[in-house]
Formats: C-alpha cells, sequence, structure tokens
C-alpha cells in the first residue's frame, strides 16, 4: 500500500523552515511548470547545481542545518542540500520529507578520509517527494560543475524515477554503495544524527572545525588534475 503524505510533510518546521521569507522566494524563482512534477523537477536540479557541495564546513548545530542557512551561505553538504530541497518544494505545495541511508565510496577527498578514518559515511541524505501519487527520490548533493571534476555523471531526476547515487562511475568503476536505509522522516533527526556522528567519527567531532580551514574545492582540483 502507498505510504500517503501526512500533513507534516506541507509543514514547515524550525529546520525545514519552508515558510521563510527566502525560502518561498526561491520556490517562487525557480518551481516553474504546468504540474507538480515539472515544479519538483525544475527545484531539485536550482538546489543541486544552485548551492556548491563543500562536506568541509560541517555544522551540526540547528542554525547551521536549517534551509535558510544553506540559502543564505550558497553551499551545503548532502543533508543540509536535502533539507532545502525538502523545504522549497513544501513552500511549492509539494510534499517532501527526508530521507537517509549509510553509504560507501562516497565522494570525498584524501584529506577527508584522514579525518573521518573510514569509508563509510552514515546518515546521507536525500529528499523524498510526493509526485502522482508516489514518494519519489531526489538527491541534491553533488553539484554538475563536482561531478565533471570527479569523472562520475551528475545524478539527473525527471520526476519518474528515483534519483539515487550511481553504483559506477563515467569509467564503468565502481562507485557508491548503499549499506543500510534508515529510512524516511517528516523532520530532520538532527539529535540521532548528532549522536551517531559522535560515536562513527570521533576524532573529528572532537573538532568538527578541523576542516574548515581548508578548501575542499582545492582539494577537488589537485586530485582531480
Amino acid at each position: 500500500m502507498t505510504d500517503h503524505p501526512s500533513p507534516a510533510t506541507l509543514a514547515a518546521t524550525a529546520l525545514i523552515d519552508s515558510d521563510h521569507p527566502d525560502v518561498a522566494a526561491f520556490a517562487r524563482l525557480h518551481a516553474r511548470g504546468g504540474d507538480a512534477r515539472e515544479r519538483a523537477v525544475a527545484l531539485t536540479l536550482a538546489v543541486r547545481d544552485g548551492f556548491r557541495y563543500d562536506p568541509y564546513r560541517l555544522d551540526l548545530t540547528p542554525e547551521g542545518m536549517r534551509a535558510s542557512t544553506v540559502l543564505a551561505n550558497g553551499f551545503g553538504w548532502c543533508v543540509p542540500k536535502a533539507v532545502l530541497l525538502a523545504a522549497v518544494c513544501r513552500a511549492a505545495g509539494i510534499p517532501a520529507r527526508l530521507g537517509f541511508a549509510d553509504v560507501r565510496n562516497h565522494l570525498s577527498t584524501e584529506r577527508m578520509r584522514q579525518t573521518m578514518q573510514t569509508d563509510l559515511f552514515i546518515w546521507h541524505g536525500y529528499a523524498d517527494l510526493w509526485i502522482d501519487g508516489r514518494w519519489i527520490k531526489a538527491t541534491p548533493a553533488f553539484n554538475v560543475e563536482l561531478c565533471e571534476r570527479f569523472g562520475l555523471l551528475p545524478l539527473d531526476f525527471d520526476g519518474r524515477a528515483d534519483s539515487i547515487y550511481h553504483p559506477f562511475d563515467r569509467s564503468g568503476n565502481r562507485h557508491m554503495e548503499y549499506v543500510n536505509d534508515r529510512g524516511t522522516f517528516d523532520d530532520l533527526p538532527l539529535e540521532r544524527i548528532v549522536a551517531d556522528f559522535q560515536q562513527v567519527y570521533g576524532a573529528w567531532m572532537v573538532d568538527p572545525t578541523a576542516l574548515r580551514s581548508a578548501s575542499f574545492q582545492h582539494d577537488v582540483e589537485r586530485e582531480t588534475q
């Protein structure tokens, strides 16, 4: 049986702040199309490519994870970008929730792998959008320029099929592997995410600002030359 959307999937929350004036304005500007599917596609691509993926600037505070903060910063990592996509979809009248999974072989840099001390990325986030009577997954994390740098196919989204990370890169090499589905949530389970990050990435979480003095963009350019 289809899991129909609850009223919560259209409601604003403290973190999915779809009622924020800037979030609402972004939705009005980019939600173009004659139906919900076309508007969802337009919003997904606008969030994917309009906000640079940057996992070095990790901010696990409520303010740092809020949709309107991503909008103001112009960058974010997978979870806050998914929060932003959920927020702008709700602002456009499209039911949206958050989905999470643990993955291996996530796009990364040598500096980040050494900091994390593992190749397991827990709580990888995406948005789950209600389109034409069913839930469709949309993953807005990696902007197209970053994908081109790493030799990856950018994740397209047509509003008809799930858009999750490709298992192979452009050359046919193994890339992303999903190892654990954490399910979907009507709001961001921030306390659980923080607790699990502290358990899995203990050394990094002692000083989550450790990567902020470095540039993810510069590291990517150096490693992909």
